[in-house]
This record gives structure tokens, sequence and C-alpha cells, in this order.
């Protein structure tokens, strides 16, 4: 058995990714498939934003990618499928295809999917036959799940004969499991500080949207009441990481005798204005809420949020909202379907410190929700001062200003386009450059966590 390594892609290996799947299409050559394999291929675009969205994973020999695989989450809510999975030929017939498929069904199962699908072919050795080892069997490919696909092989030409569907039904999870937990960005759509309060905290109003992109928290239920981090994270004790902290908050208000292993997969910058630590807390928030059975409706949760703060209620009540006061009192919007290109420009923007600048205006007369719908209430008040203290942060909103309204999110450094289409936020994204980071997300009601608690509570472990 060859040695090798699965972990997630990094946006960066999407051309390599891309190359591999080319390389594994040659071997359909003189099939009746191939000129329709010969064009369907993986945009780069669509490869890094599958990466960006962590459902992505490469297979290394020696510190090269010699395979992937990566799912797409276009049916159902409780069912996932295989967008593609290649191995560079040189390397088949290795178990590298079949380690990609299993770690894959396996976040799948953590994440709460009852089921994973795929198009494949039935008269080639390494399509159905394969799959067919692997737990996958043939389904009617005329059911409402593959309807979408079967119009995409159509808009390329693929020959509906050779065509066959195939469904893997997942384990239930079990006490013990680990389990996946999506934990949502946000952006601020607004911003504008109204006054301050005796206690020094500032009063606000903004308009926050989430992301269907995020970091992803992994929860584990122990029995001996501990709650910790497997993977120490560097320079930050676990008294000062917010996921710890929310646990501890929760198993306190509810007086559990349960504990927790808690891991996080960072993805949202830090620093970046998009609520990354506070979404990591929501996550657990809910997340163990559900798991120890501790019973918290969202009104309480989102009270023992704002304890962590300001943004933690939003991400737990999951919806987008017109929020006042710290940022804690909300009024869910309903906002129309919107695409966004997100840049970071790589450079941490310190929250304290704005809130510390002389320059900062304070007494915004208080905009409404109208005046924010008519596009009247649409700037951020942190923006000129973060123009003048972050030149990276300046440059990057000067590019992305060339293609319509940039917007500072938060208190920054990241910053945003709003298009109505995919395809525009993706034009956008592909011309990034001066070192900046870009990438595409859309505006989602609701949250990508209240998807996955109702799927990991159906599987019948919370």
């Amino acid at each position: 058995m060859m040695n090798f390594q699965i972990s997630r892609a990094r946006a960066d290996d999407a051309e390599r990714l891309c190359a591999i799947e080319r390389a594994a299409v040659e071997l359909f050559r003189g099939h009746e498939a191939w000129h329709a394999y010969s064009s369907m291929a993986l945009p780069g675009d669509i490869v890094r934003e599958l990466i960006v969205r962590g459902l992505v994973w490469a297979a290394t020999v020696d510190e090269e990618i010699v395979g992937f695989v990566c799912l797409d989450t276009e049916g159902p809510p409780d069912v996932i499928g295989v967008a593609e999975i290649d191995v560079l030929p040189a390397f088949g017939g290795k178990g590298i295809g079949a380690a990609l498929l299993e770690h894959a069904c396996q976040w799948a199962r953590e994440a709460g999917y009852r089921r994973v699908d795929l198009g494949t072919l039935a008269d080639v050795p390494w399509n159905a036959p394969f799959y067919a080892k692997h737990g996958f069997s043939v389904v009617d490919k005329h059911g409402p799940a593959f309807a979408r696909a079967l119009e995409r092989d159509r808009e390329n030409g693929f020959p509906d004969h050779l065509r066959v569907f195939m469904s893997r039904p997942l384990a239930p999870l079990e006490e013990g499991d680990w389990t996946a937990w999506p934990a949502p960005a946000k952006l601020n759509l607004f911003l504008r500080i109204v006054g301050r309060r005796d206690d020094g905290y500032h009063e606000l109003q903004t308009v926050f949207r989430l992301l269907d992109w995020g970091d992803e928290v992994r929860l584990r239920i122990r029995g001996d009441g501990v709650i910790t981090r497997p993977t120490p994270i560097s320079g930050v004790p676990e008294e000062a990481d917010l996921t710890i902290r929310a646990a501890r908050l929760l198993a306190a208000e509810t007086r559990t005798e349960l504990g927790a292993d808690i891991d996080v997969a960072k993805r949202i910058p830090m620093g970046g204005g998009l609520g990354g630590g506070s979404s990591d807390a929501a996550s657990v928030l809910v997340g163990l809420n559900l798991l120890w059975r501790t019973g918290l409706d969202e009104d309480a949760l989102a009270a023992l949020g704002v304890k962590l703060g300001a943004d933690v209620p939003v991400f737990v009540r999951g919806r987008s909202a017109w929020a006042e006061g710290v940022g804690e009192q909300l009024t869910p919007m309903r906002l129309p379907r919107r695409w966004y290109v997100v840049v970071d420009p790589r450079e941490n923007v310190p929250t304290a410190a704005l809130f510390r600048a002389v320059e900062l205006t304070r007494n915004a007369p208080r905009a409404t929700i109208s005046s924010f719908v008519s596009g009247d209430s649409a700037e951020n008040a942190f923006e000129p001062v973060v123009r003048a203290r972050h030149p990276r942060v300046a440059a990057a909103l000067d590019w992305l200003g060339g293609f319509g309204h940039a917007r500072l999110s938060g208190s920054g450094g990241c910053i945003f386009l709003e298009t109505r289409t995919h395809e525009a936020a993706l034009a956008v994204a592909s011309r990034c450059s001066g070192g900046f980071r870009a990438h595409v997300a859309a505006g989602v009601d609701p949250s990508p966590l209240h998807v996955a608690r109702q799927r990991i509570e159906a599987s019948g472990i919370g």
C-alpha cells in the first residue's frame, strides 16, 4: 500500500486539481462518453469556490497532490453529492481513490447527511463497479434528486443511456461520534454608530447578512465533564478561546455533567470583520445544546451568546437581521438573493483601536430599515478610519471599487462587493491580484448552522 495523506485542499491547489481532472479524463479517450466528459471539466473558479467552502479533499504523496474528491450541496438538505473524484493515472490502483471516497463519506456522516449520491458510467471498471464495492447502489435516475444532474448532462450532450446514478446510505450518528457544524461568516451591509452608552459601549445600527461560507466546528461528547481542545491552537490559551468559553458557559448554565472535545477548522480570517470567533462560539452553543440534550430555547441561547460577544446572538438565531443596541437587538430581515465577492487584504485590523479612534463618528443620525432598503443608508462608520490607518485595506477597497460599490465589513479588514448573479461575482473574483485573496459566497437564510442542526437532530443523536 502506498503511503499518502488526505487533507482539505487549499484555494491555491485549484489549478493543480483541474490538471489532475484533465489527466484522468484522458482515460476515457475512445469511449462513447469521451466527447461529453472532455467538455464537462470543472471550471477552476468553481473548484476554488468548493475548496473555500471546505468541500474538497486532496491526497498527497511526498507533498505532491495526486488525487482529490469534491462534494456538492445542490441536492436535498440531507443528501450530499460527489461532484468529482480523480486520481492521476500513474497513481491508480493503489487505494487512493477508495480512501478519498471513504474520507468524504465519513465527513458527510459527521455533518449529519443521510446519503451520498453520484453519477457515473455503468460500463467502466473504475466507475460504477468501483463504487458498488464501496456501498453504492444504482437508483432510479429519473427521481427528483437527480433532475438537475440530468439537465446538466443534456446541456453537455452526455449520452443518457450511459449514465447511471448511485447512492450510498450513511450510518446514523451515535453517541461519542464527532459531529461537524458550520460556523458561517457574516457581512455588515451597512454600519452606523449612533451614540455611546454610560457603560462605554457604542450604540450601533447595522444589517447582518449571513453567508454560505465560514469555519467548521467539530464536536464530540465526553462523559467525564471535561471541555477541551484535542488540538491546541498556538498562541491561544483555552481560557481565551471563545469556543471553550461558550461550552463552559452552557455547561454552567444547564449544570450538565457532560463534557466535549472541540476542534475548529478556521477559514474566516482573524480580524477580518466577518464574525469568525462569534460564529464559532454560536455553533458550539447550538451544537452542544443539542448533543448534551440541555434543551435551551433560542432566546436562552442568544442571551448566553451576548455574554460572549455582541455578534454571537445573530449566529445563534441564524437569520439575517437589522441590528441595534450593541448589535444584539435583532429584527429578522428578508433580503434578496445576492452573491458577494469577499476580499481579504491580508491585514489584521484590531477592533479596539478603531473604537478608540478620535476621528470615529459616534453620533450619526439614526437610520431606518426603509432608508437601508432604499439605499440611502449604505455606509460603514469604520471605513474612513480603516482607510487612513491600513493602506492594504485602502488599496483593496480601491481595486474592488472599480467593479461597483465596495464596502468594509464590520470593523474590517475584509471588504466585499454585492452582485446580482453568481457569474458576475465569479468574474470579479477571478481578476483579483495584488496579493489579496478573493472568493465568492452567497447570502443565505436560514443559516447553514440551523440546516445542519436539523440534519443532525434527524439522525437521532440529539
